[in-house]
């Protein structure tokens, strides 16, 4: 109980010593960003767009940020039903060795996947990380081959991973832009990760031959507590990366990513961060269309259904950092009057056109939702027969 006690209050003290403000400027120029750490990025999330960035490309050393990738892999098992949330994992020798930020798991101690992610997320630690990635593939190794195939499958061109934690080892590097990248698929695709990452303080159960403790957890971003809109996501620090941070944010319907990667001091590192995001949410603006209205049938020549249904192929967004009136913006379908079969499921149909003051800023495919196969002499004999029988 001490130790939890200590612990929380040397975090209330960090906390005390930092300050920031959520206020949003008017609009900020870039010359006015005072921006300290060599290599950051700011991204929109639905879009993906780039708001902000200085050398975005220059290949660094992680750190913990790595553990994004690790939490993606994670819930991508979830997903396939491979694990669940309820699953016990089993702690060994090696995963209990790992140095850096840890959660003291001991060998042959178990957990559930659910307080591994807690102790990943808030508490960034070391060991819950092998200890998932060995229970998920096998070996930390295999793990880290599909961390570099799922960051190849997203664009991450200049990413290599060497470990899932991100402990320094020679080799183990990626970028600001590429950490934006995986951040991005993080939050969109499993936003449930915001209920492990905005936890401010926690505690796990440890359960073990010595007997039964607390150990208590404490957010190791700082933002959650000190900046309004916070939403995430992971920092991280060692001796070579320095002082790494992926900060996510929401304000209304905007959510921000702000990647800082080799700050010379943790201050530093979420001060650069809030500059970023104030400056993101002074600046855009964005346009979002669900586009759950419902589209017509097409008619069909030659086909063996006389109509074939369609839908947008997903929502849309648009980012705008120039001021303008979004309330202009306007939709046009473009599809044709019929359509001739065959035509493949999933194929385009046409495409939903968005403009705004007359300029094209993008569009949205329209599938079809069925296949619609060409007919036959034979399927033309039979609707005669069935003609005459009906007559």
């Amino acid at each position: 109980m001490r130790c939890i006690l200590s612990l929380f209050l040397s975090a209330s003290m960090l906390f005390t010593s930092l300050s920031f403000t959520a206020e949003t400027p008017a609009q900020t120029s870039t010359e006015e960003l005072n921006i300290s750490a060599p290599s950051v990025v700011l991204m929109e999330s639905s879009t993906g767009q780039i708001i902000y960035e200085k050398d975005s490309h220059t290949s660094l050393h992680p750190a913990s940020i790595t553990k994004i990738m690790t939490m993606i892999l994670i819930f991508d098992a979830l997903e396939k039903g491979t694990i669940t949330l309820d699953d016990t994992v089993t702690v060994s020798d090696y995963a209990a060795s790992m140095g850096g930020s840890q959660v003291f798991l001991e060998p042959g101690e178990t957990q559930t996947v659910d307080t591994m992610l807690k102790c990943i997320s808030i508490a960034s630690a070391n060991d819950a990380c092998v200890a998932m990635a060995e229970y998920i593939c096998g070996s930390e190794q295999e793990f880290v081959n599909q961390m570099n195939q799922r960051a190849k499958s997203l664009g991450m061109k200049d990413t290599t991973f060497v470990n899932c934690c991100g402990l320094d080892t020679d080799g183990h590097m990626t970028t600001a832009y590429d950490v934006a990248l995986m951040s991005r698929e993080l939050i969109t695709k499993y936003p449930q990760i915001h209920n492990y990452c905005t936890v401010w303080m926690d505690t796990i159960t440890h359960v073990t031959a010595k007997g039964s403790s607390e150990f208590g957890l404490t957010n190791t971003n700082k933002l959650i507590k000190q900046y309004e809109y916070a939403t995430g996501l992971k920092t991280g620090s060692t001796s070579q990366a320095k002082y790494c941070l992926s900060a996510t944010a929401k304000r209304d319907d905007m959510e921000l990513i702000a990647v800082v990667m080799a700050a010379p001091d943790y201050k530093v590192r979420f001060q650069d961060a809030v500059s970023l995001l104030n400056y993101g949410f002074g600046k855009c603006n964005i346009y979002h269309d669900e586009n759950q209205d419902e589209l017509p049938n097409l008619p069909v020549t030659g086909g063996v259904s006389d109509s074939v249904a369609i839908a947008y192929e997903s929502e849309f967004s648009y980012l705008d950092v120039s001021g303008a009136d979004l309330s202009k913006i306007t939709k046009e379908l473009k599809l044709p009057k019929t359509i001739s079969a065959p035509k493949k499921k999933s194929s385009i149909a046409g495409k939903a056109v968005y403009k705004l003051n007359g300029k094209e800023i993008g569009s949205v495919n329209i599938l079809f939702q069925s296949s619609v196969k060409k007919a036959t002499f034979r399927d033309y004999f039979k609707w005669t027969l069935d003609a005459l029988f009906m007559s």
